[in-house]
């Protein structure tokens, strides 16, 4: 059952336009490695996550695959699209067993006529987004590969999230290669422990240092 409340864009609500807005909401459950929505299938709202841990991928032309961005219980996926009745640009696939909340897009427009105040919340959360990914772009032209897969690494250990090796490269933007070695190194030296998908930092602050800095602080339950 999803907690509205529990969502930053409806969380000044009232109890009552919570209820109504609840009755718009269909929750749904998905297992591990499930889909919610393809890349390049047509959007007709967007999804609200109730439990569990979802990532967004973009795929290349030529196969390749870039995670934009971990989202869990409080955050949203497909909402780029809500407003131009375009297409999906990537994919959502969950991560762990998950409950999603469906909100149709006409319904929602419907609400948003009667509370005009979340549209404003809305796309003050894209934005902090949008300055989110662009920060992530300048990233990898300024910091080296180290220094990105270090960030996500403190990140992830700080939320006890586990990803496999390539999921970890393509969180980065770095080859599958080049995380590997760059794991191993650290593993060396003395840093981390891998432990199957799980990695276990031994040594915070040194973690910390070689870290690149970003400039967003971006909420709890959303990764990027």
């Amino acid at each position: 059952m999803s907690d509205l409340g529990d969502i930053k864009i409806f969380s000044d609500l009232d109890q009552g336009s919570l209820s109504e807005l609840q009755e718009e909401v269909k929750d749904i459950d998905y297992g591990a490695g499930e889909i919610i929505f393809q890349e390049g299938a047509p959007s007709f709202g967007f999804y609200m996550i109730n439990k569990g841990l979802v990532k967004l991928v973009k795929r290349t032309l030529r196969g390749k695959k870039q995670i934009l961005k971990l989202v869990g219980p409080g955050e949203y996926i497909g909402e780029t699209t809500l407003f131009d009745k375009g297409t999906h640009i990537a994919f959502a696939k969950t991560l762990t067993e998950a409950e999603v909340g469906f909100i149709e897009r006409g319904n929602f427009f419907y609400f948003l006529e009667k509370h005009p105040e979340i549209v404003f919340r809305f796309f003050s959360k894209m934005s902090e987004e949008l300055k989110a990914f662009q920060s992530k772009l300048a990233e990898r032209s300024y910091n080296s590969s180290k220094e990105r897969l270090a960030r996500f690494i403190l990140r992830l250990g700080q939320e006890g999230i586990e990803l496999s090796r390539s999921e970890l490269a393509e969180l980065a933007g770095v080859s599958s290669k080049t995380a590997i070695r760059t794991l191993g190194e650290l593993e060396d030296r003395g840093f981390i422990k891998m432990r199957d998908r799980k990695i276990d930092i031994l040594d915070e602050d040194s973690i910390a240092e070689l870290a690149a800095s970003f400039p967003i602080n971006l909420d709890k339950h959303l990764i990027i």
